[in-house]
């Protein structure tokens, strides 16, 4: 979204040239966050504020573009410190963050850890997004009250992404291997700060009734969930050339997906399927990707998400939207986030499983 793009680089201009009138190291902090931040994304999160504004009935605002612009930050911050818990090597065709810092590092020769460096800067880089996001919302030009109003939104939505970064990294260390414990986490996490929250807090910038901001809620769950469970079969089964993001390192690290719960659920020999995450080796990953095929695990994902953007659609069709080109674009993200696909690498029919995976009813 173009306008948006106007927004943030607007804003990252005025920090840079900040940084420099006050002190050009200081610009080392700012300038990986910049790069991140305007170096791409769908901007999904911004549509869906300007969404949820326009369905309440108020035509679109330069304020509400700068308001929209608010969630990339967020964004921003809840990538940095991600790819930092999870160890990943690059974010958007690039080196991630805290690689940026310690390659930063290493080409200074600086005292210390590289790594640890670029870890600890990373920290703060997001840190930093979350000052620069109420910094937005102050000054966007979306009047006060009405940013007072919404409030209560946008400090949920920060929250609950917060409670769902924490349920992740529950899930992962406790090894709970349920669908359901999955299933919190993808509701908290990502429809959080991807679809319910963004387009509830462009409601409630307009003035949303609390019939539409529940039905927002009600859409944005569904979407969510259905967008996270998209993610997780781009994590094992992406070609990295069109995601920007390493494929099978879900799968190496033992991420404890949807994906993988439904697996461990099919599994005649769960302990032996425990064993294959755990080794985290390439052979490893290509063996679990073909359990996953042969166990009917990705196949019953990918129903998932159909059914999830079912639900979505029939929630979208009730909505008391003030304005009907809001319906139609809402239907259309469900078709979008729903039908995504990617070049996913072929899985080899003869590779021999260590775990046998006739199908077991899940719980």
């Amino acid at each position: 979204m173009s306008e948006i793009d106007d927004v943030l680089r607007g804003f990252f201009a005025e920090r840079l040239a900040e940084a420099d009138g006050d002190s050009s190291r200081v610009g080392g902090l700012y300038a990986p966050i910049a790069d991140l931040v305007l170096r791409g994304g769908k901007r999904l999160r911004a549509r869906f504020v300007l969404l949820g504004w326009r369905g309440a009935g108020v035509p679109e605002t330069s304020g509400a573009v700068g308001a929209a612009a608010v969630v990339e930050l967020l964004h921003a911050c809840a990538l940095i410190h991600d790819d930092v818990m999870d160890g990943s090597a690059t974010r958007r065709g690039a080196p991630a963050v805290h690689r940026a810092f310690a390659q930063e590092h290493r080409r200074g020769s600086w005292h210390g850890s590289g790594a640890r460096f670029g870890m600890s800067a990373a920290i703060t880089a997001g840190d930093l997004c979350l000052v620069w996001a109420d910094q937005l919302l102050r000054t966007c030009g979306v009047p006060a009250a009405a940013v007072a109003r919404a409030r209560p939104v946008y400090d949920e939505m920060r929250a609950l992404t917060m409670r769902g970064q924490y349920l992740d990294l529950l899930t992962q260390a406790s090894g709970e291997p349920s669908v359901a414990a999955a299933m919190e986490v993808a509701r908290a996490k990502t429809a959080a700060c991807t679809t319910t929250g963004p387009l509830r807090f462009g409601g409630a910038l307009a003035g949303a009734s609390k019939e539409l901001l529940a039905g927002y809620a009600a859409y944005g769950d569904a979407l969510g969930i259905a967008f996270q469970l998209q993610d997780d079969l781009l994590g094992a089964f992406g070609d990295p050339a069109a995601t920007g993001k390493p494929s099978g390192d879900d799968l190496r690290d033992g991420k404890r997906t949807v994906l993988l719960a439904e697996a461990l659920a099919r599994s005649s020999d769960e302990r032996a399927l425990e064993e294959l995450v755990a080794l985290g080796t390439a052979d490893a990953v290509d063996e679990l990707r073909a359990v996953l095929v042969r166990s009917g695990a990705r196949a019953a994902v990918e129903e998932r998400i159909r059914a999830l953007g079912r639900e979505a659609a029939g929630h979208v069709r009730e909505l008391p939207l003030a304005d009907e080109a809001v319906r139609e674009e809402l239907i259309a993200l469900v078709e979008i986030v729903t039908s995504q696909v990617s070049v996913l690498p072929s899985v080899p029919a003869a590779a021999p499983p260590r775990v046998q995976e006739p199908p077991r009813t899940a719980a």
